[in-house]
């Protein structure tokens, strides 16, 4: 092989990071490929590379036989002998070719088009199994171009994408920025191996806080949950298993050093981090601070919370557009409401009033009674509530009965309010009777016109003390001409 094919060869191998065997490797087979279209049959013919006369051999193995039959397979004593005079009949002989006079020109094109596309194959593969292992895990690139919203990422090595959907809203990104992501997914394309890359998952605030918070890296720190609004706010809670160590203070860090570095990272995203506790109304409390919660009510089989708070931290405990509620619901796993002291104790009242027996519910008998009472639905209230999924879990009651139940609680609860509603109507249209006057007397129903007064006959009399006062200016004078005469 001449040496400017070994340094292509070599450059080749340098430049797509991959192995020089790995290139040696391609290119026998490329050329076994240019092999295959002049011979039907390639099972005699090999290639071998030399190292130390950097020279690659294409090898053709003859039998050596008296007569020939098959020429590319066989050759007699007499042409044997002249290759290596030690040849005897029935040996197996090595023949050295050329390759290039072998497969002429548009063999070798061939073999050249066929050597680029393996070594082609061979790069994605390499990316492919490097970044497979690495799903899960941090990674840093540079933008190297922005395609239509989606940024296309330099990991070095290979590329990668951050889509739109897997990127922080209204972040920004130019050519040549250096930016850090999650992988996400790594998949075998057409075109090669994409790698995937997020930064609104869950799990790259997490890794952020892994390199940022020591604690965490080495397990003394635990994040058991993580909500998230990407670019908006995010509740992390955690735990420590050493009682000596302050979970919280460690993620924060000191004058918030550790948790401002990870929120300069995505982009300003408020972060809360809470206590962890594996009592559920203690852990929703937390969540949801800094709202005080004054009481809670918990359903367990529907996974639900009632929360009481101050009337005037209610805005407080639901968050701008709820989002504080959202992101409590979506930290602790349980479904939560909020009401103020106020509407809770409205509520109370209504339901003290509306409260009925669920025994008095269509279609429920004594057994099934005590088994929903057993399972902490007492009321029609309470049944209308639950779910499907919640009553099937009890003794005796399937999914179609579960849906039955629930459809006729749902009916009697529709009627018991509706017959609240209107005995709140009658009350108030009561109430606005008794304010007014019970009846009119006849002085005060005018006979006719001249008996009601307009504000156009009220003005005289406002002008009246003006022509008064000009009277009795005029009266001095008037006193002073008659003393003349």
């Amino acid at each position: 092989m001449s040496f400017d094919m070994l340094e292509a060869m070599t450059l080749i191998a340098r430049e797509k990071n991959i192995e020089f065997e790995a290139v040696v490797e391609t290119l026998e087979a490329s050329l076994l490929a240019a092999a295959k279209k002049k011979y039907d049959d390639t099972d005699n013919i090999s290639f071998r590379f030399d190292r130390k006369s950097n020279e690659l051999y294409m090898i053709m193995t003859k039998k050596v036989v008296d007569r020939v039959t098959e020429p590319h397979r066989e050759i007699v004593v007499a042409d044997a002998r002249e290759i290596d005079e030690h040849a005897e009949l029935g040996d197996e002989l090595d023949i050295y070719l050329d390759y290039e006079a072998e497969f002429g020109r548009n063999a070798i094109a061939s073999a050249k088009q066929f050597l680029i596309q393996k070594i082609r194959d061979v790069e994605h593969e390499r990316i492919y199994d490097e970044y497979i292992d690495k799903v899960g895990t941090l990674i840093s690139g540079v933008v190297q171009q922005i395609d239509k919203g989606n940024v296309i990422v330099n990991l070095g090595r290979g590329e990668a994408i951050l889509p739109i959907k897997e990127q922080i809203p209204r972040e920004k990104f130019r050519q040549g920025d250096r930016v850090r992501a999650y992988i996400l997914d790594v998949q075998q394309m057409p075109r090669g191996p994409q790698v995937t890359l997020s930064r609104v998952t869950n799990d790259f605030l997490r890794a952020l806080f892994a390199i940022e918070v020591p604690e965490i890296y080495e397990r003394v720190i635990e994040i058991k949950a993580i909500a998230r609004e990407p670019g908006e706010r995010a509740k992390i809670a955690v735990y420590s298993t050493d009682d000596r160590i302050d979970p919280v203070g460690a993620c924060v860090g000191i004058k918030g050093v550790r948790v401002q570095s990870i929120v300069r990272e995505v982009n300003n995203e408020r972060i809360d981090i809470v206590p962890y506790s594996s009592n559920s109304e203690h852990f929703v409390t937390r969540a949801l601070a800094p709202a005080k919660v004054i009481h809670i009510d918990t359903f367990d089989l529907e996974q639900k919370m009632t929360v009481v708070v101050e009337d005037e931290k209610l805005s407080l405990a639901i968050g701008r557009n709820g989002q504080n509620a959202r992101l409590a619901s979506k930290l602790t796993g349980w479904k939560v409401n909020i009401l103020s002291e106020t509407q809770y104790n409205e509520e109370k009242k209504k339901e003290a009033e509306l409260l009925t027996p669920v025994g008095l519910v269509e279609g429920i008998g004594i057994k099934l009674r005590d088994r929903l009472i057993d399972a902490d639905i007492s009321t029609a209230q309470r049944l209308a509530q639950s779910s499907v999924e919640s009553l099937t879990r009890i003794e005796g009651v399937g999914q179609k009965t579960a849906e039955t139940l629930i459809e006729h609680a749902h009916v009697m609860v529709a009627q018991l309010e509706e017959e609240y509603k209107r005995r709140l109507e009658e009350k108030l249209t009561a109430k606005v009777a008794d304010e007014q006057p019970e009846h009119l007397e006849e002085s005060d129903i005018f006979e006719d016109d001249q008996d009601f007064v307009s504000e156009e006959d009220d003005v005289p009399e406002i002008e009246a003390p003006s022509k008064l006062a000009e009277v009795e200016a005029e009266s001095p004078d008037e006193a002073d001409s008659s003393e003349d005469a």
